[in-house]
């Protein structure tokens, strides 16, 4: 969602408010409120904001923030594998159980266990 001025004016409000509790010092204000005043999208104050506490800009808490995005240190990949492997290997398994006839039980058994295994692993904690 694209800034008005006056939401950029409220970012800038607040940021003079976290200069006056000592939260930033007038480095930190002076490129943050640059970064503020060049920003076009919600999504580009979030960043700012994220390591202050409230208050907060009203175009943060109006519910227009930044899209989802994944945890820090968190791969499209290991989001993947924690989401759709797991489903993925199960289906795959059961169809190499009915084309097999019930030969290649212990490969259908092991696949979704062995998926499951790979996802714990990459998942950061």
């Amino acid at each position: 969602m694209r800034l008005s001025d006056a939401e950029r004016q409220d970012a800038l409000d607040v940021l003079e408010e976290h200069v006056r509790s000592g939260r930033l010092d007038i480095d930190e204000y002076g490129s943050r409120t640059a970064k503020v005043t060049a920003a076009k999208r919600v999504s580009e104050l979030v960043p700012l904001f994220d390591d202050l506490p409230s208050p907060r800009p009203s175009a943060l808490l109006n519910g227009a923030s930044a899209p989802v995005t994944a945890p820090a240190g968190e791969t499209a990949l290991s989001q993947f594998l924690t989401r759709s492997a797991v489903p993925i290997a199960i289906v795959l398994a059961i169809a190499v159980l009915i084309l097999s006839r019930g030969r290649l039980l212990i490969i259908s058994v092991a696949l979704p266990l062995v998926v499951a295994a790979l996802a714990r692993v990459r998942r950061p904690r």
